[in-house]
């Protein structure tokens, strides 16, 4: 069985994305539909990516999804409070794991998670379009040691 890192054994900070429900994302079931999950666990990552990086680290390091792996715990519906929490694992080579977890928050503050993902992303270099490994300051965001 493989191991989950929790948001406190991340190598960095988790970060958190308000998310909404929009009537689109409403299947006949009358709950979001699965696919919206993908969509906010996509989302996620790249507002955490926007939030540790600089514009000039954006124009050198884009990201690649290699797979995405997610189980669905509990249905969102309309009215209900929902955000994506996402959180890094450490790197193996190219493959770099980011957790996403999606949640329902209830009036008195408590907590329910929905789905829980995890993608494997790879970096690539911009300019060429291939996969590289990441520069020295960010490669510690995925527990890795800079090169």
């Amino acid at each position: 069985m493989v191991t989950v890192p929790t948001p406190a054994q991340s190598p960095i900070p988790p970060f958190e994305l308000p998310l909404t429900i929009a009537a689109s994302d409403i299947d006949e079931l009358g709950h979001v539909n699965n696919v919206v999950y993908l969509g906010w666990v996509q989302d996620v990552a790249i507002a955490h990516w926007q939030q540790l990086t600089t514009a000039a680290q954006r124009e050198r390091v884009v990201w690649v999804a290699l797979r995405h792996e997610i189980d669905y715990l509990a249905e969102a519906v309309p009215g209900d409070t929902v955000f994506a929490r996402t959180w890094t694992g450490t790197a193996q080579g190219l493959r770099h794991p980011r957790h996403t977890e999606i949640i329902r928050r209830s009036s008195d503050g408590g907590e329910k998670v929905l789905a829980r993902a995890v993608t494997q992303w790879c970096p690539l270099d911009r300019a060429s379009g291939r996969p590289a490994r990441l520069p020295a300051e960010m490669a510690p965001w995925f527990g890795k040691a800079s090169p």
